[in-house]
């Protein structure tokens, strides 16, 4: 296993495990075993998570058809070989459960569990654990993939999933044998961003020291895994993506339709 040199003393297995991250895309048939598949979800369900409210959950995909229906909405037929996928999803709809039997009404519009903060909250408790079952399958030597397409259509994974009131899709997790071996992606100088008290002002170049050496890098790691399809500097690639329309991928209608108040 490769490590970065610098800093090197500090670097142990579980260091080591996050710097050598990378997504794998394709997958040995193999299955992962029951006991496998339980600590990696006993490790998810270690992160950290806020006001102890547990407002997430994860929903193991094994059946071929509904595998299928994620391939094709992620437009990523490896989707579909995973050995283990998830999704995972924030989820207040069990902690109104357990408040109605506490006798809250969580019709009440003074109900604060459907609100943006909590929406944001179990969302970022939701992202801690994937990120948490993740970590722990790379240290057992297993690949995963985190699948943001899934989000491509978040009206149908509700239907796929029968997802109730006060749930909401957030990401995809796709876990397996590494079938490739993919060159580690590059990572921008800690200087970009990481930061001593304060965010830096617009005129301090010193923010953007090293981007040039950056794009470089960037460029030639893209051109080495695509030969034949040449791919932009990472700063042509920020320009590109901040002038395409998301206005498809708005949250607050879906959201809305799911019980949530993202204006209170």
């Amino acid at each position: 296993m490769t490590t970065h040199s610098d800093n090197a003393a500090a670097v142990n297995e579980t260091v080591a495990t996050l710097l050598n991250r990378r997504s794998i895309r394709k997958f040995k048939a193999d299955p992962i075993d029951d006991d496998t598949r339980a600590v990696l979800e006993t490790a998810a369900q270690h992160a950290a998570s806020s006001q102890y409210l547990n407002d997430w959950s994860a929903i193991r995909i094994s059946d071929p058809a509904i595998k299928a229906k994620f391939a094709e909405i992620g437009h990523q037929p490896y989707i579909a070989e995973a050995p283990l996928l998830y999704l995972f999803i924030l989820d207040e709809q069990r902690n109104a459960r357990i408040a109605e039997r506490k006798g809250v009404d969580t019709s009440s519009p003074d109900w604060g569990l459907a609100t943006s903060y909590r929406f944001t909250q179990a969302q970022n408790d939701a992202v801690l654990a994937l990120h948490a079952m993740e970590t722990a399958a790379y240290s057992l030597g297993l690949g995963c993939v985190i699948l943001g397409s899934l989000l491509n259509d978040i009206p149908e994974l509700i239907e796929l999933c029968h997802l109730p009131k006060y749930t909401y899709p957030v990401l995809g997790l796709a876990i397996g044998k590494p079938d490739q071996e993919p060159a580690l992606k590059p990572r921008m100088p800690r200087s970009m961003q990481f930061f001593e008290n304060v965010y830096p002002s617009a005129d301090e170049s010193a923010a953007l020291d090293g981007l040039e050496a950056f794009d470089e890098t960037v460029h030639r790691y893209y051109d080495l895994r695509n030969t034949d399809r040449p791919v932009d500097a990472f700063s042509d690639q920020i320009a590109k993506v901040s002038t395409q329309d998301v206005s498809d991928k708005s949250l607050l209608d879906k959201a809305a339709a799911q019980g949530f108040h993202l204006e209170k």
